[in-house]
C-alpha cells in the first residue's frame, strides 16, 4: 500500500532545509513508495546522458533530483508564507485550504 503525502503534482511548495533552502517551485512528480518529491528548480543534478538515437546528442544534462516530502511544505500565494494544508467541506466537496489565511490551494 502507497504511503499518504501531503503534497500532490503542479502544488507550489517551498524547500524548508538542506541545499536547496528557500526555493519555491511547482511539485512536478510525487512518488509516494520513496516518500520522495521533484521540485522544479530544487536540488540540481548533473546527469551523463548517452545517445539513444542515431544523430541524437549526449553529454552531461543538468536535471532535478528527488528529495523527501518531508523537506518541502506548502507554500500559499496569497498571505505568502508557507503552510500546513487544512481540510474544509464545500457543499459535498473536501478542498485544502491554508491553514493561516483560509485561501484554496
Amino acid at each position: 500500500m502507497a504511503n499518504k503525502m501531503h503534497v500532490k503534482t503542479d502544488d507550489l511548495v517551498i524547500v524548508i532545509s538542506g541545499n536547496s533552502k528557500g526555493v519555491k517551485g511547482k511539485v512536478l512528480e510525487v512518488s509516494p513508495k520513496e516518500g520522495k518529491v521533484i521540485v522544479e528548480g530544487a536540488n540540481k543534478i548533473k546527469k551523463h546522458v548517452k545517445p539513444r538515437q542515431q544523430g541524437q546528442q549526449g553529454g552531461i544534462v543538468e536535471t532535478e533530483g528527488a528529495i523527501y516530502a518531508s523537506k518541502v511544505q506548502l507554500f500559499c500565494e496569497k498571505c505568502g508564507k508557507q503552510t500546513r494544508a487544512a481540510h474544509k467541506i464545500d457543499g459535498d466537496k473536501k478542498i485544502r485550504v491554508c491553514a493561516k489565511c483560509g485561501a484554496a490551494l
